[in-house]
C-alpha cells in the first residue's frame, strides 16, 4: 500500500463514522443525523473530487437529507390532523417544538410540542380526552417520524458505500 491508498483508505474510514455516529443521533433525538451523515459526504467530495456518478449520488443524498429533515413534522402532524387537532393548533404546536428545540436541547422541542398541542386543543375543545388523543397522535407520529429518519440515514449511507465503490 503507498502513502495516497493509506490516506484515501483513511478517509473514508473517518467518514464512515462521523456517518454512524449521525446515524445513532437518529436513535436519539439530539443531534441533526442526517445533516451529520450529509457533511462528511460532501467533505468527502470536496477532497477527492466529484464525477457524474458521485456527484448524482451526492444529489440524490442531498434530497434525501432535505426531505428527511421533514418527516417527523410531517408524520407528527398528519397523525394529529388524523384525530381531530386543528391545522392552527398543529402549526403552533409545531413552532413551540421549533423553540422548544433551540431553548431547551435535547428534549425540550418534543415537550414544549406535545404541551402546547394539549393545551391549546383542550382550550379549543374544553375536552380533556379529546386534547389528550390528539397529543398523543402527535407523540406516535414522532415516532414514525424518527423511524423514517432512520432510514433515510441508512440509505445516504449506502448510497456513500456505492459512491466510493463505483466512482
Amino acid at each position: 500500500m503507498n502513502g495516497e491508498t493509506i490516506g484515501l483508505t483513511a478517509l473514508q474510514g473517518i467518514v464512515l463514522a462521523i456517518m454512524l455516529f449521525g446515524l445513532l443521533g437518529l436513535i436519539i433525538p439530539v443531534l441533526p443525523g442526517l445533516v451529520i451523515i450529509w457533511v462528511p459526504a460532501l467533505v468527502y467530495g470536496v477532497i477527492t473530487g466529484f464525477n457524474w456518478i458521485s456527484g448524482g449520488l451526492f444529489a440524490v443524498m442531498t434530497v434525501l437529507m432535505l426531505v428527511g429533515n421533514e418527516l417527523d413534522t410531517f408524520f407528527m402532524g398528519a397523525r394529529a390532523r388524523q384525530s381531530g387537532a386543528s391545522w392552527l393548533t398543529i402549526g403552533a404546536a409545531l413552532v413551540a417544538g421549533l423553540l422548544g428545540s433551540l431553548a431547551f436541547p435535547p428534549f425540550g422541542g418534543l415537550i414544549a410540542a406535545l404541551l402546547a398541542m394539549f393545551g391549546l386543543e383542550f382550550y379549543r375543545l374544553k375536552n380533556a380526552n379529546q386534547a389528550l388523543e390528539s397529543t398523543k397522535n402527535m407523540a406516535i407520529g414522532c415516532g414514525w417520524g424518527a423511524i423514517a429518519r432512520f432510514i433515510v440515514g441508512s440509505i445516504m449511507i449506502l448510497l456513500w458505500v456505492l459512491w466510493i465503490n463505483w466512482a
